[in-house]
C-alpha cells in the first residue's frame, strides 16, 4: 500500500488506516457481542485512531474502565481487556476474572489485547494467579506511532525519558524502532539517517538489525522521507525547562493538553444573557479539541502569544462584515448564496469566540507580576547572566513556598545554563528545598542529578556560552509579530534541538563539529540502500522531507519552530515530527519525581 504526499504535506492517513485495520481484524476474531475494559491511559490515544462508531460496527456494546472488583453487568458474549503490559494492571485483571460468576449462563469469554506488545512477564504473572487459561485470545496491538496531526506523531509513552536515562531500560527505544519500521513499510525506506545521542544510536542500530533480520521488509515504495533525524532529549535539556511562549505552548503550560484535548475553566465560556447577572454559571470544565482541522487554530497555534491578539481582532472584523452581508442580499440567488455560507460562518464565529476566551484566560496569567518575574529570570539564565551564583528570586520563591515543580524547573534551568552548578551553590539549593518541601524529595533530587538536569559542575568549566554563541541560541532582536528566526517561540531563545535540525539541513553538521562534541552522546550518519529505480530525482523547487524523532519527549514550542522552518520560503525542507511523548517542563519534571510517602509516625 503506497502512501503519498498530499499538498506538500506527508499524508498520515495511511498510518491511521493501518491501525484501524489491525483493530478490526482483532475484534472480528472475538465473534459475537463485546464489552471492552479499558486501561484508562489508552482511551485518549485510541480515540485518535478509531472513533466509537468503528467499535460499534464490530459489535462493541459496552465500555468500562479497568478497576478492581467485579466487572459491571453486561449482557455480552466477550469481555476484552485493552491494557498496557504492566504488572499492577495484571493484578486488577486477575481480580476481575476471579470474581466472575462462573455459575452464570451463558458464560462470557475473556480476551486480552496488550498495547503495544505482549509481555512474557505479564503472562507468567497471570499464569501464577491461575487465570491465564481463562483468556481465549491473547494478542498485541502495536500502537507505536499515533498520528496527532497532519505533521505530528507520538508514541505517548509517558515514562520513556525516565526509563531511558534513569533505569537503562530500552523498551521504549525498541518500540520507537518498531514504529519507524512500520512507517518505512508504509512510506518507503528512508535513505539517510542522522542522529545525536546514545538513545539515537541504539534506535538506529535496532532499525538496521531489524532490516537485516527481515530482508522481506524491503519494499518497492518510492521514499516519502529523504532524511530521518534521531535526537536524544538529553542533548537539549534546556528547551523543555523554559516557559513556552507560543499560543499552543502556553495553553499546554497552563492547562495541559491531553491527546489533543484541553479542559478549561468554564466561566469564560458561559453564554452571556442580558439581565441575569452571574446566575447559573457552568461548573463543568469546558473540553475542547485542538488541532489543525480548525482553521483559526491552525493559523494561530504556532504564533508567539503577543501576536495572537491582532489576528483575533482582524478575524472578528471579517466575520461581522460577512454577517452584515445578509442586509445586502436582495435577490433569491444572493439569499441562497448567503444561506449556503452560513454553517461555515457560524463555525468560524464559535471558533473565534472560543479562542478569544482562551486568549483572555492566558492573558490574565501572562500579565501577572509573578509570570513576568519568572520569565525574566529564565531569560537571564538563557542569555548567560548570573548563572553561577544563588539566585534571589529562586530563594524568595522557596521562602514563599511556591509550587515545588516551579522551583525545580528554575534550578535545573540554571544548572543546565551553567554546565552544572558549583558544589556550594548546589548544596545550598538542595538544603533549602529539602527543609521547605520535605526530606522525602531527596529521591527526586537524585533523579534530576542522574538525568543531568541538576548536577555539580564537574569539568570546572562552563561550555554553555560557547554552545550558545556558536549555535546562536540567544537572539536579542527577536520579532514576535513577523518572525524571521525560530527564537520567536521563546521570545529570544532558539531551541537548541531545532537549531541542530536547521543546521543539519544547511550547511550540514560538519560546520559545528566542535559544538557537537560538547553535547552528550555520539553523532552519526547511516545510509540505507534503496532498491534500484527508487532513488529520488528531485524536481526543481521540490522540498526535501525530514522526519525529526525526539527520543524522550518534545514540546509544542519546538514543534512550532520546526513548522516555522517548513514554511520558510527558501527553506527547502519540510519537517514531520515524531516523539515518544508530547511534554512540557511541568509534566517532564513530574515524570522524574519519586512519590515517597512520609513515614506515618
Amino acid at each position: 500500500m503506497a502512501a503519498h504526499l498530499s499538498s506538500g504535506r506527508v499524508n498520515l492517513t495511511a498510518l491511521r488506516e493501518a491501525g484501524r485495520r489491525e483493530l478490526r481484524e482483532f475484534l472480528d476474531k472475538c465473534a459475537g457481542s463485546k464489552a471492552i475494559v479499558w486501561d484508562e491511559y489508552l482511551t485518549g490515544p485510541f480515540g485518535l485512531i478509531a472513533q466509537y462508531s468503528l467499535l460499534k460496527e464490530h459489535e462493541v456494546e459496552k465500555m468500562f474502565t479497568l478497576k478492581p472488583g467485579r466487572l459491571p453487568q453486561a449482557d455480552v458474549k466477550n469481555i476484552i481487556f485493552f491494557v498496557r503490559p504492566k504488572l499492577e494492571l495484571m493484578d486488577i485483571i486477575t481480580d476481575n476474572v476471579l470474581r466472575e460468576d462462573r455459575g452464570r449462563a451463558p458464560q462470557r469469554d475473556f480476551h486480552i489485547l496488550f498495547v503495544p506488545r505482549r509481555s512474557l512477564l505479564c503472562e507468567q504473572w497471570l499464569k501464577e494467579q491461575g487465570v491465564l487459561g481463562s483468556f481465549i485470545h491473547r494478542e498485541q496491538y502495536s500502537l507505536d506511532l499515533i498520528p496527532f496531526d497532519g505533521d505530528l506523531l507520538s508514541m505517548e509513552s509517558e515514562s520513556a525519558f525516565k526509563e531511558c536515562y534513569l533505569e537503562s531500560d530500552q523498551t521504549s527505544l525498541y518500540h520507537a524502532a518498531k514504529g519507524l519500521m512500520t512507517l518505512q513499510a508504509l512510506y518507503g525506506t528512508i535513505p539517510q539517517i542522522f542522529g545525536k545521542g546514545e538513545c539515537a544510536r541504539h534506535v538506529a542500530n535496532m532499525m538496521i538489525r531489524m532490516k537485516r533480520e527481515f530482508p522481506g521488509s524491503q519494499n518497492s515504495i518510492f521514499p516519502v522521507f529523504d532524511t530521518l533525524l534521531l535526537l536524544d532529549r538529553n542533548v537539549d535539556l534546556l528547551t523543555p525547562l523554559a516557559t513556552q511562549l507560543t499560543y499552543e505552548g502556553l495553553i499546554d503550560e497552563i492547562y495541559g493538553i491531553q491527546n489533543t484535548y484541553v479542559k478549561l475553566p468554564p466561566e469564560k465560556f458561559a453564554p452571556k444573557k442580558q439581565g441575569e447577572g452571574g446566575k447559573d454559571l457552568p461548573t463543568e470544565p469546558k473540553k475542547l479539541q485542538l488541532n489543525s482541522a480548525e482553521e483559526l487554530y491552525a493559523e494561530i497555534r504556532d504564533k508567539n502569544f503577543n501576536a495572537v491578539g491582532s489576528v483575533l481582532s482582524k478575524k472578528a472584523k471579517i466575520i461581522s462584515a460577512a454577517f452584515e452581508e445578509r442586509h445586502h442580499a436582495k435577490t433569491v440567488g444572493e439569499i441562497k448564496q448567503f444561506v449556503s455560507q452560513l454553517p461555515h460562518m457560524q463555525a468560524a464565529r464559535s471558533s473565534l469566540a472560543n479562542h478569544t476566551s482562551i486568549a483572555e484566560l492566558i492573558k490574565d496569567i501572562t500579565t501577572s507580576e509573578d509570570f513576568f518575574d519568572n520569565l525574566t529570570v529564565e531569560q537571564e539564565f538563557m542569555s548567560g547572566i548570573d548563572t553561577d551564583k544563588v539566585n534571589n528570586y529562586i530563594e524568595d520563591c522557596i521562602a514563599q513556598k511556591h509550587p515545588l515543580i516551579k522551583i525545580l524547573r528554575l534550578v535545573c534551568l540554571q544548572s543546565v545554563c551553567n554546565s552544572g552548578l558549583k558544589q556550594k551553590v548546589l548544596d545550598h539549593y538542595k538544603r533549602e528545598i529539602l527543609q521547605t518541601y520535605g526530606y522525602e524529595h531527596i529521591l527526586t533530587l537524585n533523579n534530576l542529578e542522574k538525568a543531568g538536569l541538576l548536577k555539580p559542575q564537574t569539568s570546572g568549566r562552563n561550555n554553555y556560552p560557547t554552545i550558545r554563541k556558536t549555535l546562536r541560541l540567544w537572539m536579542d532582536d527577536v520579532n514576535e509579530q513577523n518572525p524571521n528566526d525560530i527564537s520567536y517561540v521563546y521570545s529570544g531563545y532558539a531551541p537548541l534541538s531545532v537549531r541542530l535540525a536547521q543546521l543539519l539541513a544547511r550547511p550540514g553538521w560538519r560546520s559545528i563539529e566542535e559544538v557537537l562534541k560538547m553535547l552528550p552522546g555520539p553523532h552519526f550518519e547511516e545510509r540505507q540502500q534503496l532498491p534500484t529505480g527508487l532513488q529520488k530525482k528531485r524536481q526543481h523547487g521540490e522540498n526535501r522531507v525530514t522526519l525529526v524523532f525526539f527520543l524522550g519527549g518534545v514540546t509544542y514550542a519546538e514543534i512550532a519552530a520546526l513548522r516555522f522552518l517548513s514554511q520558510m520560503e527558501d527553506g527547502g525542507t519540510e519537517y514531520v515530527i515524531a516523539t515518544t511523548k508530547l511534554i512540557n517542563g511541568t509534566s517532564w519534571i513530574k515524570s522524574l519525581m519519586e512519590k515517597m510517602e512520609p513515614a506515618p509516625f
